[in-house]
């Protein structure tokens, strides 16, 4: 058993993403179960960094020069964040940056060989609108059409922008995933999707319970619900929250070892936002179709790879087939009057 602030603790699992895929209700289902510890800090953006042979952060910036994604510089300071934990057998962090990043899994793998790795995926259409909605919301998206926003992500991609904004390329998700099946082996690696996780996190939490060999009748409280999208309802509003996102990170940044006021920050900024933002308007159905048969190959390489059914996602909103959409086009009938107007609570 490890003593508490024991300076070798370093999580045995990982959460790697999908981002906007339900990774933070995750996050507080697994951090209420007695056995698990989750790392203060949500998501401490370290191993999707290149690091030296020693360690140390070989560049803490990941895209734009102002947008510094790490607290930490070495492998020692990311260890601290995990010294709290005592008895618990089960420690872990969520970074959804590290599904995408190549040379992320490699990483952890020469520090923790046997980590488990979860992820959470959600239909990639959906994920990519969703996620542009939470630039959008925080002050980092420039731009407020999705389309437009598509349309730029090539460029955004060549210049190295964050990856937070490479909406249509984190969805590939079979390209993201072999890496890591590649490193840890099938056996360690657990998939589940947001769906199922929407629809009973109880029962898809005491599943990864199951997965990660802790007690899986502990039954977490599901009640809240975390990080919802929304856009702000000015420019006032978006000067508010980025302020206080800004604001927080330089404090954390100063205060890397004051982890425990980070919780109570977190649930803090999430108040304040939830005042200042209003529901968004639902995914332009044209778009949404378009972006899914993008993904349509990759979708069904990827039930192969995770052994789960996703023809679900390659449906419109309303249940829509893809093929009846196709069909549509070689019949000369603007394929998208078969669609009806999109549900608008899926964000």
């Amino acid at each position: 058993m490890r003593e508490q602030g024991d300076p070798m603790t370093l999580p045995n699992f990982f959460v790697i993403g999908a981002q906007k895929a339900g990774t933070t209700s995750l996050y507080h289902y697994l951090a209420q179960h007695p056995q698990i510890y989750m790392s203060p800090v949500k998501e401490p953006y370290f191993f999707d960094h290149e690091l030296s042979s020693d360690g140390e952060v070989v560049n803490g910036k990941s895209g734009r020069p102002d947008q510094k994604n790490t607290r930490f510089s070495n492998i020692e300071e990311y260890r601290a964040l995990f010294h709290g934990a005592g008895s618990e057998s089960a420690i872990g962090e969520a970074s959804t940056p590290y599904i995408y990043v190549p040379g992320t899994a490699e990483r952890i793998k020469k520090y923790v060989p046997d980590a488990r790795v979860i992820a959470v995926l959600r239909n990639p259409a959906d994920r990519a609108y969703s996620a542009f909605l939470h630039a959008l919301r925080i002050g980092m998206e420039p731009l407020t059409d999705f389309g437009r926003a598509l349309q730029e992500e090539e460029y955004r991609v060549r210049h190295n922008w964050h990856p937070a904004l490479h909406y249509r390329n984190r969805g590939f998700y079979y390209e993201q995933l072999k890496r890591h099946y590649e490193v840890f082996g099938q056996e360690r690696i657990g998939v589940w999707l947001y769906e199922d996780l929407r629809k009973d996190p109880v029962g898809v939490a005491r599943s990864i319970f199951h997965f990660l060999g802790v007690d899986d009748a502990f039954v977490p409280d599901t009640s809240s619900k975390h990080n919802v999208s929304g856009i702000p309802k000015n420019g006032v509003a978006r000067s508010i929250i980025r302020t206080m996102d800004t604001t927080a990170s330089a404090f954390l940044e100063t205060f890397t070892s004051a982890s425990k006021v980070y919780p109570l920050l977190s649930k803090t900024r999430k108040r304040i936002q939830n005042m200042i933002v209003a529901k968004p308007p639902p995914i332009d159905n044209k778009i949404r179709a378009e972006l899914i048969e993008g993904y349509r190959e990759d979708i069904l390489k990827l039930q192969e790879l995770i052994g789960k059914d996703l023809s679900g996602w390659l449906k419109d909103q309303n249940h829509v087939s893809m093929t009846e959409l196709s069909t549509a086009r070689v019949k000369n009938v603007d394929p998208y009057e078969i669609v009806d107007q999109a549900a608008s609570d899926l964000f």
